[in-house]
């Protein structure tokens, strides 16, 4: 009886160190990596789960700024259903050839309608008027669908407009915001980026607030 009582008291404190450190390393296991939040939600919308007209929307706009060839373009991106209909002009064939493949590459497309025009910026009567009305910091014009795709640029990486369904919408600088968002901070996040965004002249926000918003 004596040395069942020694080898219990011998092999407890074993147990429940190894106990502890499997379930230890478990959690290490489970602990997402520093910085990899935005990288699982961009991996959760190309799975499908979380893909929207309204995100698809700002995707597109969003990938338009880098573009060389779309510098001050005009393009207004609309998204019904998966299907996306390009408005609008550009400045080249190339503009407008690189406008569709970015829109046929993003996550959740399924057609893409392409209706843009080929303008040079001076010509084209869009253009004259944002030039007219809205000149950016430095001293540049800006078309408003520029000015809409670098709002959108901002929304797609801003953690609080997660499953927002907004709707940007620029008239000679003047932006008016629609949809849905999750928050009342969402709300007022929106606007203060769209505020914030250079060539931007006013902000109407008419967002909504709703906790169920996909």
């Amino acid at each position: 009886m004596k040395r069942i009582t020694l080898f219990t008291a011998l092999a407890l404190p074993l147990f429940v160190a190894a106990t502890a450190s499997a379930t230890f390393a478990q959690a290490g296991a489970t602990q997402p990596a520093h910085g990899a939040t935005h990288e699982a939600k961009e991996t959760a919308k190309k799975s499908g789960n979380a893909v929207t007209d309204g995100w698809i929307t700002l995707k597109v706009h969003s990938q338009f700024i880098p573009e060389d060839t779309l510098q001050n373009s005009d393009i207004d991106v609309d998204t019904k259903n998966g299907v996306v209909t390009l408005n609008g002009t550009v400045a080249s064939a190339a503009g407008k050839t690189r406008a569709v493949a970015i829109a046929k590459a993003t996550d959740g497309v399924t057609r893409v309608a392409d209706n843009l025009k080929v303008a040079a910026p001076d010509k084209s009567a869009a253009t004259r008027d944002a030039t007219k009305d809205t000149v950016g910091t430095a001293g540049k014009p800006m078309t408003d669908g520029w000015i809409k795709s670098k709002i959108a640029a901002q929304y797609v990486t801003e953690d609080s407009l997660d499953n927002s369904d907004i709707d940007i919408d620029v008239t000679r600088g003047a932006v008016v915001l629609q949809g849905a968002v999750r928050t009342p901070a969402a709300k007022e996040r929106a606007a203060a980026i769209a505020k914030a965004t250079d060539g931007v002249k006013g902000v109407t926000n008419n967002l909504k607030v709703n906790a169920s918003v996909k």
